[in-house]
C-alpha cells in the first residue's frame, strides 16, 4: 500500500485526494442570487464540509483534531491556486471576492484549464491503483514544496501510516443512509426525547415552488419581463438589504413580482419606501403559507427550546444544525434565504421597520408562523427559538464537527468490513480543569437536590404523614437547599 511518508508525493497525494473529494462530491447545480442564474455552482460551507469530511474518513493526520477554520485555510489555499474561482455576482466591473467564506450565500465554481497540471500528474505517480479516466481537476501548477509548507502553515503533517486505502468506495446511497442515520443519532443524544418516529421514517417533502402561470405568451412574457427588471435593478446595487430581499421574490407568485417591480423608485431618496413595499409584501406572502418551513419532526422544536431555557448554547446550536440537516434539500433553500434576508433586516439599523418597535420584534412577528407553527410549543420558547435562528443566521446551516467524526467513523468502518452495529459512536466530552469540574459538580448535585425536594412538594400521591417524613429527612441532610426552596414558608412548616 502507499504510504504517505514516502516523499516527495505525500503532501501531494492529499492535496490530490482532497481536490478529487471536493470535485466528485460537493453539489454542484445552477444557483440563483438576486434572481440572477449562475451555472455549475457550489456554495462555501458545502466546500468545507465535503473537505471535513474527506480528511476526517481518511485519516491521513493520524488522530489530530483539526478544526473547522483549518478546513477555511485549505480551501482558501485551493482557491489562491485556481482549483476553484470565486463566482462574481456583482456587474459593472466590480473585483471577484480573494478571500473565500465559509458561508452558504458565497458562490464558487471549478476552474477549467487544458493541460494536465503537476499536481495531476505526482498524484497518477503515487497512486497505488491508476484511475481508468484521467482526474476532474484541472488547476495552475503547484510545486510540491509548496504544498508541504502548507500543511506546516497549518500544524498539519501528513502520518506515516502503513496503509492509505483508496480502493474502496462506498455508494451514494450508503453514505446518504449514514449520514442520515449518524444525524439523528447525535441529535437524540443532545435533545432529551424518545427515539423520534417521525424522524426515522424522514422522507424528503418537496415543496410547491410557484411555478408560471398558464396563459396566453403575452401574459408569461409580461411576468418573465418583470422578474427580469428585478434581476437588472438588483444587479445594479450594493446594497444587502435589497439583494436578501430580491432573493426571496423566486418565492412569490407573479401578481406580487409584478406589483413590486412597477413600484421600483425612480430616486434614490425614495428606496426606503421601496424596502418597505418589499418587507410587507415578502411578509405577506409567507404569512399566508399553510405549511411552515420547519414542519418535519415538530417534537423536536420542544428539546431545542428547552436547552436554549436552560442556556446551554453550545447544545442548542449543534441540535439546531442537526435538525436543519434533515431538511430536504429545496426546503432548506428556501429556508435559507428568507433567514437571511431576516437577519438582515432585524438587524440594520438604518431601515426602522415599524416607528414604534425594534426591529427584531418586528421581523419575529412579521415570520414566526412560516419558521414555527407548533401548537404543542408555548409562545415564549417559539419566540425564544425564532430569535435564536435570526441572530445566528450564519452559523445554523453548518455541519458540526462532531456529526463529521461520527459519519467518517462508521464510514470507515464500513469501508473496512466491520460490521455497523457494534461501532459505539461518538460521545461527546469535554475537557474541564479541577476547578471548572468542582464548581459543575456542586452545581449539578444542587439542581437535583431542588429538583427531588421540589417533587416531594408537589407529588399529590403522598398522604401528609409521608411528606413530613420525607421533608424532615431532608431537612436534616440538607438545610440550606431546604431553606432556599421554601423561603419564608419555613416558618409555618414543623419538620
Amino acid at each position: 500500500g502507499f504510504s504517505l511518508a514516502q516523499k516527495p508525493f505525500g503532501a501531494t497525494y492529499v492535496w490530490s485526494s482532497i481536490i478529487n473529494a471536493l470535485q466528485t462530491q460537493v453539489e454542484v447545480k445552477k444557483r440563483r442570487q438576486n434572481l440572477k442564474c449562475y451555472h455549475d455552482c457550489f456554495i462555501g460551507s458545502d466546500a468545507v464540509d465535503v473537505v471535513f469530511a474527506h480528511l476526517l474518513q481518511n485519516k491521513y493526520f493520524g488522530d489530530v483534531d483539526i478544526s473547522r477554520a483549518k478546513i477555511v485555510r485549505v480551501c482558501q489555499a485551493l482557491m489562491d491556486y485556481k482549483v476553484f474561482e470565486a463566482v462574481s455576482t456583482r456587474v459593472f466591473g466590480k473585483d471577484k471576492r480573494s478571500v473565500f467564506e465559509d458561508s452558504s450565500s458565497s458562490l464558487y465554481r471549478f476552474t477549467n484549464v487544458s493541460n494536465q497540471t503537476e499536481l495531476d500528474k505526482d498524484y497518477q505517480q503515487c497512486t497505488p491503483h491508476r484511475h481508468e479516466k484521467s482526474l476532474l481537476f484541472h488547476s495552475t501548477p503547484v510545486k510540491p514544496e509548496s504544498l508541504e509548507d502548507l500543511w506546516e502553515n497549518l500544524s498539519l503533517r501528513p502520518a506515516n501510516t502503513p496503509q492509505v486505502n483508496i480502493s474502496d468506495s462506498l455508494s451514494r446511497r450508503v453514505i446518504n443512509e449514514v449520514w442520515q442515520e449518524q444525524t439523528i443519532a447525535r441529535l437524540l443524544q443532545l435533545v432529551d426525547l424518545p427515539l423520534l418516529e417521525s424522524l426515522l421514517e424522514h422522507q424528503e417533502i418537496r415543496p410547491q415552488l410557484p411555478q408560471p402561470r398558464k396563459g396566453t405568451g403575452y401574459v408569461i412574457t409580461s411576468n418573465y419581463l418583470d422578474r427580469e427588471i428585478l434581476k437588472a435593478f438588483s444587479d445594479s446595487q450594493t446594497d444587502e438589504w435589497l439583494s436578501a430581499a430580491i432573493d426571496c421574490l423566486e418565492y412569490l407568485p407573479d401578481h406580487m413580482v409584478v406589483d413590486i417591480s412597477r413600484s421600483l423608485p425612480d430616486q434614490p431618496d425614495k428606496a426606503d419606501t421601496w424596502k418597505l413595499l418589499l418587507f410587507e409584501n415578502i411578509g405577506r406572502y409567507y404569512g399566508q403559507k399553510k405549511e411552515p418551513l420547519l414542519s418535519h419532526a415538530s417534537e423536536i422544536h420542544s428539546g431545542i427550546a428547552e436547552l436554549l431555557v436552560n442556556g446551554k448554547m453550545e447544545q442548542s446550536l449543534e441540535a439546531v444544525q442537526l435538525y436543519l440537516k434533515l431538511l430536504d434539500s429545496q426546503v432548506r433553500e428556501e429556508f435559507r434565504r428568507l433567514l437571511y434576508f431576516m437577519a438582515v433586516a432585524a438587524h440594520n439599523s438604518e431601515l426602522k421597520l415599524q416607528k414604534e418597535s425594534d426591529n427584531r420584534m418586528v421581523v419575529k412577528r412579521t415570520f414566526s408562523k412560516a419558521i414555527i407553527n407548533n401548537k404543542t410549543l408555548s409562545r415564549g420558547k417559539t419566540d425564544l427559538l425564532i430569535l435564536f435562528l435570526v441572530d445566528h443566521q450564519k452559523d445554523v446551516l453548518k455541519i458540526p464537527g462532531t456529526l463529521h467524526k461520527m459519519v467518517s467513523n462508521k464510514l470507515l468502518a464500513l469501508q473496512k468490513g466491520q460490521d455497523p452495529s457494534k461501532i459505539t459512536g461518538y460521545t461527546f466530552c469535554q475537557k474541564l480543569d479541577e476547578r471548572e469540574y468542582r464548581s459543575n459538580t456542586e452545581k449539578t448535585t444542587k439542581d437535583e437536590l431542588l429538583s427531588l425536594l421540589k417533587a416531594i412538594d408537589e407529588d399529590s400521591n403522598l398522604s401528609d404523614k409521608e411528606r413530613k417524613r420525607l421533608l424532615g429527612q431532608f431537612h436534616s441532610s440538607n438545610p440550606s437547599i431546604f431553606m432556599q426552596y421554601f423561603g419564608d414558608r419555613v416558618t409555618n412548616m414543623c419538620v
